[in-house]
């Protein structure tokens, strides 16, 4: 049967893509087929192939499974705003048949399927129904990325509270150390061990730009999914 994951953030620009590289890597040494996909991305690149995001292009070189990247990342969008900004200026709705349509097609192909959201628990996706909604409606189990940093302590706890109160599974989270100078990272992290119901199944160190792509899997503690 296949497993499947959203990952989602304490906040945007925390480490989710960082995250999701980390557990494909971990995933193929495995042995297992798995596709990492972004369903909504903002902020993408005009190229001669069309709008290209380039979280999304990090995701496509690591998965073990080829498919063309409108599978991968089928709303994309110019304008580096919320998405409910951005689909309404490229004059695109997002409707949650058509984020369930693509799931499936993705599920039927793969072991495994690592979602990649957009910012937040709650961003929208339209301006009348937020990512969480659907989340919930497709009944997939949850992995929270946590940036390590000032502040990070009630974020983590608010946003795991809301998972929570939408009665969605949550099965982990991952410490990604995005502050290098951080005061007592350590403590930060056993706290959030002993708040947070679910496993740590990550603890990403601050990475240097040219160390952010190579052996993440060693990052990554697969036997808890």
């Amino acid at each position: 049967m296949i497993k499947r994951y959203f990952i989602t953030g304490t906040d945007t620009n925390i480490g989710k893509t960082l995250s999701v590289c980390a557990l494909l890597q971990s995933i193929i040494r495995s042995g297992q087929r798995v596709i990492g996909c972004k369903l909504v991305a903002s902020g993408c690149k005009k190229t001669k192939y069309g709008l290209r995001n380039s979280d999304v292009i990090k995701i496509m070189k690591i998965n073990n499974i080829i498919l063309p990247y409108s599978h991968i990342n089928p709303f994309a969008f110019f304008h580096p705003t919320s998405p409910h900004i951005a689909s309404e200026k490229a004059c695109i709705k997002i409707y949650k048949k058509d984020l369930s349509y693509n799931l499936k097609k993705l599920s039927s192909k793969t072991d495994w399927l690592i979602i990649e959201g957009a910012g937040g628990w709650y961003v929208p996706i339209n301006i009348n129904f937020t990512y969480d909604k659907w989340v919930k409606l497709e009944k997939i189990p949850v992995i929270l990325v946590i940036g390590i940093k000032l502040g990070c302590i009630n974020h983590a706890l608010l946003t795991f509270e809301a998972i929570c109160n939408a009665k969605i599974p949550f099965v982990g989270w991952i410490a990604n150390n995005i502050d290098k100078n951080m005061l007592y990272k350590h403590k930060y992290i056993a706290f959030l061990k002993k708040k947070l119901s679910a496993p740590m199944i990550g603890n990403i160190p601050f990475l240097k730009k040219k160390d952010m792509r190579d052996n993440l899997y060693k990052y990554i503690f697969l036997k808890y999914l």
